[in-house]
């Protein structure tokens, strides 16, 4: 029997064929000690163990290109971090999960504060099957079909489908209608995750079916405890991955591809060492005494032994770039994984801050919150306030004319009879913004917002308004009284225009008309200055602000009481309030 036949007893059929013909037909040609040498070769390799390549599928390579955030997501409830007040025993949520079915629902929520992982998790919990679309790339179409499977789904073996739908302010009215029958049928259970406002990016029909839950944005502990898990857990794996792979040396190693990767690759194989030389004999060897050594500084502490570059002070700037957002501080925990052992703790800080980028968004809820903050800080006489969120919202890249419109209607509102000189350094401040721009327009800004805080305050004129235009709402039909009337014809003054009118300028002295009609004769909508009608007396807030703003020192305005002076009587209440 020819070696050929020999060995195909021995190969399966297929590649092996063509592989062990052209192993005898070129062991033919070879001279026979050559033959013996490379056969004595063969049984001493035959020695080593081959290092196989695991066997890896298209899912675990999907999954391992994910991002740190996805591969590390809680898989119960009882990993998940945050929102106590959603999760924790005794809740709504809790509760109704433990019905067997929590309805549908709007998570209203800052970006990475556990909206997804939380829709997940309750649909785990409730054993439902769970769908996911995204209203960025999703339509109506998308969701009948959604729709159409889960009636089929629910008719034969009697489990709900609930549908993640993320952004759901994405979907216009129209689209956002489509869910409202499947909803009040029970076909489908919707949870809607956004981070904008439901009253005004939802119609009223969507949330008067769905319970709306609101998701605070994550402490700095919640940040941190997510941040410990996610290296504990990464650390575990690595260890068991290190005692499933054989250690083997340089000159025994061999790598073997048995074609058993159901996925091929187009790119070329690259040899890679299957060690490293370990951090403590690098530093071994750089740290042998010689003639000019100096000696190293001190090296932080690492708070994990396999994650040496991961210092204290590295984990505190992460939990402070991230804002509460555990994305965030997931993708720079990946960013400091990644890096050297021994890169320098100043260095890896330094390309923290500049790979996080501020987060404002000019048309969502974040914007109004500032300004809002910002005219309140004026308001209340809070100059390193309002300067704080004014240098906030231009740091960010807020239209500076936003501002300054916004302190023009500020300078009449809230400043107003006070200081008339407020509105017109407004108007040039808007004026200045428009023909210098950003970034010098910046110093007009805080100018105007530096002079309104100090300026003293009066909403007489706007209070007035608000109490006229409640008057004038009553009846819009109330006609002119005559005196008030224009009489610019004949017929008019006969008909009794302007009849009995009194010109005031042409009098030496104070003259009366019926200026207003005679249902609201007598009534003062613009009150005196000094007018302390239908003001609030809060003594707790006053002490409150004499302790913290005015240095404990009584308010200059209390009034005295039996004789007695102000600053006597506020020491008095404030002795009873400490008692």
């Amino acid at each position: 029997m020819s070696q050929a036949s020999l060995t195909s007893l021995f190969t399966p059929s297929g590649k092996g064929d063509q592989s062990t013909a052209s192993f005898t037909q070129a062991s033919s040609s070879i001279p026979r000690h050559t033959r013996k040498r490379s056969e004595a070769e063969d049984l001493s390799a035959a020695d080593i163990t081959p290092l196989k390549r695991q066997r890896v599928t298209a899912s675990s390579r999907l999954q391992s290109v994910a991002p740190l955030a996805e591969r590390l997501r809680p898989q119960s409830l009882d990993e998940f971090v945050g929102q106590p007040h959603l999760t924790g025993p005794g809740s709504l949520l809790i509760r109704q999960l433990e019905r067997g079915a929590t309805g549908s629902i709007i998570f209203w929520g800052p970006p990475g504060c556990g909206k997804t992982t939380l829709a997940r998790l309750l649909a785990k919990r409730t054993n439902a099957v769970f769908k996911e679309l995204s209203a960025t790339d999703s339509g109506i179409a998308d969701v009948r079909a959604v729709v159409e499977e889960a009636k089929n789904l629910l008719a034969l073996t009697g489990r709900r489908t609930v549908l993640f739908l993320d952004e759901v302010h994405r979907f216009n009215k129209a689209q956002q209608d489509i869910f409202l029958p499947f909803i009040e049928q029970g076909h489908l259970q919707l949870i809607g995750a956004t981070t904008e406002n439901p009253s005004f990016r939802l119609t009223s029909a969507l949330l008067s079916r769905c319970r709306v839950f609101v998701l605070e944005r994550l402490t700095d502990d919640d940040i941190r405890q997510i941040v410990t898990q996610a290296v504990e857990r990464i650390s575990k794996t690595d260890a068991i991955n290190q005692m499933a792979t054989p250690q083997l040396t340089a000159d025994d190693t061999r790598v073997v591809d048995d074609g058993s990767s159901d996925v091929a690759s187009s790119q070329p194989d690259i040899e890679e060492p299957l060690s490293q030389p370990s951090l403590s004999s690098e530093v071994s060897q750089g740290s042998q005494p010689g003639p000019s050594s100096t000696p190293t500084p001190p090296q932080p502490t690492a708070l994990f032994s396999a994650y040496p570059q991961l210092t204290p002070k590295v984990l505190s700037t992460i939990v402070s770039l991230s804002t509460g957002d555990a994305r965030t501080a997931l993708s720079l925990l990946e960013l400091v994984l990644s890096a050297p052992p021994t890169s320098e703790e100043g260095t890896l800080l330094a390309a923290l801050r500049r790979s996080v980028s501020t987060a404002y968004d000019r048309s969502g809820d974040a914007r109004y919150d500032m300004i809002s903050a910002l005219h309140k800080s004026v308001r209340g006489s809070q100059g390193s306030a309002a300067l704080y969120w004014l240098a906030r919202m231009l740091n960010a890249g807020e239209d500076p004319l936003y501002v300054a419109r916004r302190m023009v209607v500020c300078a009449s509102e809230d400043i107003g009879l006070a200081d008339n000189h407020a509105l017109p350094l407004a108007i040039a401040t808007y004026q200045a913004c428009q023909i210098i721009g950003m970034p010098e327009c910046r110093i007009n800004l805080a100018h105007l917002v530096a002079y309104l805080s100090e300026a003293p305050k009066s909403t007489r004129s706007y209070e007035g308004y608000n109490r006229a235009e409640e008057a004038a709402k009553l009846d819009p039909s109330i006609p002119v009284p005559l005196m008030m009337r224009n009489a610019p014809t004949r017929l008019m003054k006969d008909l009794g225009y302007a009849r009995g009118y009194k010109y005031n300028p042409e009098y030496a002295h104070p003259v009366t008309n019926d200026y207003l009609p005679i249902q609201f004769r007598g009534e003062e909508f613009l009150r005196k200055e000094g007018d302390k009608r239908d003001k609030v007396w809060d003594e707790d807030a006053l002490l409150q602000w004499e302790l913290q703003e005015n240095g404990g020192r009584p308010w200059s305005g209390r009034p005295s009481e039996s004789g007695k002076a102000p600053s006597q009587n506020v020491s008095q209440s404030t002795q009873e309030k400490q008692g």
